[in-house]
């Protein structure tokens, strides 16, 4: 019972020893490769499946149409305006102090509320209402 205990960790010890090889293989680059500088500057979610985004290669800043199925140029700009303008907007968020619905009461904003619900029931009053 002992032995047969005693080969099976040693294959499964093997086993993972290989399993480990691999995947060390797999995961080194075939060669080198130059990428250059590429960055990502900006990225306008517009549907589920597009978007617009900015990326910076080397000097140019390059406004890409993202599609599931393509990317597409749209055209160039000055990757310096990107840079600055993503700063200022991270360091300058006039972000409220408090939640927009207020009030202090240990429901607010749960499911539990009762200003929850009544805010639903207008939401879908206004529209559901003919106009």
């Amino acid at each position: 019972m002992f032995e047969l205990v005693l080969r099976v960790g040693f294959t499964l010890l093997v086993v993972m020893g290989l399993m480990w090889l691999a995947a060390r293989v797999v995961r080194r680059p075939l060669g080198k490769r130059a990428h250059g500088e590429l960055a990502i500057l900006n990225r306008q979610q517009l549907t589920r499946g597009a978007a617009v985004t900015v990326v910076k290669v080397a000097d140019r800043a390059m406004i890409l149409g993202v599609t599931d199925q393509q990317v597409s140029l749209l055209g160039e700009a000055d990757p310096a305006l990107f840079e600055t303008h993503a700063h200022e907007t991270r360091d300058h968020l006039d972000l409220p102090d408090a939640h927009p619905a207020g009030g202090g009461g240990r429901l607010d904003g749960s499911l539990l509320s009762p200003k929850t619900w009544r805010s639903t029931v207008d939401f879908l009053r206004d529209r559901t209402s003919r106009r």
